[in-house]
C-alpha cells in the first residue's frame, strides 16, 4: 500500500467545509479513520515509534475506536525534547521548527509537504471562521521574536506567518536582534502604538500575553491612553510561560485593552498550539478554545494517566493526524485543563478546554526562557 492510500481520510479530514470545522459528531468516524491511517504509517517508518508501540503490544492496525485513540501510547513534550524522531527522510522536511528560543531543551519538529498542505487547510478555514483573513493592509506589532535566520523557534515562524491574514503595512517587534543578542524594547513598541494611533490603517498585535500585558500596564501607568484605529485587534498566543504566577485575569487584561488602547473585549482573541501538537485553537466571541474537527483532547488523571470525566481537572493530551513527517499522533503536554461539555452561549457545537495551569512550573523551560532577564532591563 502506498502513502497516497494511508492518507486519503487525513486529506478528507483536513479539506473539510468550514461550516464544519466545530461539529465533531459528523467527523468522528473521518477523524479515527484518519488516526489509523497515520499511525500505520508512523509505525511502518518510524523504527523509534514501532519500538514504543511493540513495547506495549498495541497495534495500530486494529484502531477502530475511540477507546483505541485513548490507548494509543502518547509521548511527552519532553520526549520530543531529548529524541528527534523523523518518519520521512530530513532531505523532504520544508520546513524545521524548535520549541524553545534562547536556552533550555528543544524540540525538533519538521514537516513535510503533505503536513504542510494539511496545516494550510486547516489554518484557511480557522481564520476564515473566525473572521482574521482581511485584504485591508495593517500595522503590525510582534510582541514576540524578530525572526532571522538563526532563530528557528516555532513562535517566531508562527507569530510571522500570522502577519498574513492581512497585508502587512509594517512589522514591529518586541524582542529584537542585536549585536549582544536579542533584547526586549518595550520603548519600542510604545512608540509605535502611539505612531499608530494617529494613523487610519488599523493594527493587529500579536504574542506573548505577558508582554503585552507589561506594556500596557506601563502606559497606563504613564498616563498613555490612545484610541487605535477602527478594525485594530489584539491577539494573543503563546501563553504567560514563566511570567504564569503573574497572569491577570482576563476580565482585568481586556478591560485595560480597552481602556489604554480603546480596543473592545470583541476584537481581543487568543490562539493556543505547541510546536509538538501545530493545530490552531481559536477562542470563540466566549473566549473558550472549541476543540476543532483535527484534533480530539483527552483529560487524564496525573497519577494513573486515565481519562477523567468532563469537568474534571487533569493534564492536556492533544491527537491529531495532521503530521505525517513526525509521530505527532499523540502528545501528552505539560499543561493541566478541563474539558467543558456544557453548551456555550456562542453556539459552536464542541466541547471547550479551559487550560488551568502548568505542572511543575519551575522546572519548565520554554521558548519564552530568558523573558525575566530581558524585562529587568526594561527597569
Amino acid at each position: 500500500m502506498n502513502v497516497g492510500d494511508y492518507m486519503k481520510s487525513v486529506k478528507k479530514l483536513f479539506k473539510i467545509k468550514k461550516n464544519e470545522i466545530y461539529n465533531l459528531a459528523s467527523t468522528d468516524e473521518l477523524f479515527i479513520k484518519a488516526m489509523k491511517e497515520n499511525a500505520v504509517f508512523q509505525y511502518e517508518n518510524c523504527i523509534d515509534y514501532k519500538r514504543i508501540l511493540d513495547e506495549v503490544a498495541f497495534s495500530p492496525y486494529k484502531i477502530t475506536t475511540m477507546e483505541d485513540l485513548i490507548r494509543l501510547p502518547f509521548l511527552p513534550t519532553l520526549y520530543f525534547k531529548r529524541h528527534k524522531m523523523f518518519s520521512v527522510s530530513e532531505k523532504k522536511l520544508l520546513i524545521k521548527a524548535t520549541s524553545s528560543g534562547t536556552s533550555g531543551l528543544k524540540s525538533e519538529i519538521g514537516f513535510d509537504f503533505f503536513s504542510l498542505i494539511n496545516g494550510l487547510n486547516m489554518v484557511i478555514n480557522v481564520t476564515r471562521f473566525h473572521h482574521l483573513l482581511s485584504l485591508k493592509p495593517v500595522n503590525y506589532l510582534i510582541f514576540g521574536y524578530e525572526p532571522t535566520s538563526e532563530n528557528k523557534t516555532a513562535i517566531s515562524k508562527t507569530a510571522f506567518g500570522f502577519t498574513f491574514f492581512a497585508p502587512a503595512l509594517s512589522r514591529s517587534y518586541a524582542i529584537r536582534k542585536t549585536k549582544e543578542g536579542y533584547k526586549l524594547d518595550l520603548e519600542h513598541m510604545k512608540e509605535a502604538l502611539i505612531k499608530f494611533s494617529k494613523s487610519k490603517t488599523p493594527i493587529r498585535t500579536i504574542g506573548f500575553p505577558a508582554y503585552t500585558y507589561f506594556l500596557l500596564k506601563k502606559m497606563k501607568d504613564e498616563g498613555i491612553f490612545l484610541k487605535m484605529p477602527k478594525g485594530s485587534m489584539v491577539t494573543l498566543g503563546g501563553g504567560w510561560k514563566q511570567f504564569y504566577t503573574q497572569k491577570v485575569d482576563k476580565e482585568d487584561f481586556y478591560k485595560l485593552v480597552e481602556e489604554v488602547l480603546g480596543i473592545k473585549e470583541d476584537y481581543i482573541i487568543e490562539f493556543f498550539g505547541a510546536v509538538e501538537h501545530p493545530i490552531l485553537y481559536t477562542d470563540c466571541r466566549e473566549h473558550h478554545f472549541h476543540i476543532p474537527a483535527y484534533s480530539r483532547i483527552i483529560i487524564r488523571h496525573p497519577d494513573t494517566f486515565e481519562p477523567v470525566a468532563d469537568g474534571m481537572p487533569g493534564i492536556i493530551n492533544l491527537l491529531t493526524p495532521m503530521v505525517r513527517s513526525v509521530p505527532l499522533l499523540s502528545i501528552m503536554t505539560d499543561d493541566i485543563g478541563i474539558i467543558h461539555n456544557e453548551k456555550c452561549p456562542c453556539g459552536e457545537p464542541s466541547p471547550w478546554l479551559e487550560i488551568i495551569g502548568r505542572v511543575g512550573i519551575k522546572d519548565i523551560i520554554t521558548c519564552a526562557a530568558g523573558a525575566e532577564k530581558f524585562l529587568k532591563e526594561q527597569e
